[in-house]
């Protein structure tokens, strides 16, 4: 069972960013390919986001699984919406829809 509390942070930080992604490693040095892709991708977007590492705190892990009803990590978040995983998020980025996306999250 999640805490309230952790269920709270998580809303916290998605609400305190415009961009946040909840991934394996960090901005630096991602630790799993998806996250790595996501952050190369949000990189080339030349996007500024917040890296939550979930490999540093187990209930954030599973939280942020039980707050989208996700199971997967990495994340992505912009303007407190979730996007999706590693596999929505490259095909928003080919079709063009991410960066518009991004553009939006900036004004």
């Amino acid at each position: 069972m999640i805490s309230q509390q952790i269920f709270d942070e998580i809303r916290q930080t998605i609400n305190d960013n415009k961009i946040v992604l909840f991934m394996k490693g960090t901005k630096s040095i991602p630790q799993c390919g998806f996250s790595s892709i996501i952050v190369a991708i949000l990189k080339k977007l030349n996007a500024e986001f917040k890296d939550i590492n979930v490999l540093e705190n187990n209930e954030i892990r599973e939280g942020i699984k039980n707050y989208t009803d996700w199971p997967t990590i990495p994340q992505l978040y912009i303007n407190g919406e979730f996007i999706g995983g590693c596999d929505i998020v490259k095909e928003l980025y080919v079709n063009g829809e991410l960066e518009k996306i991004i553009e939006k999250s900036k004004s």
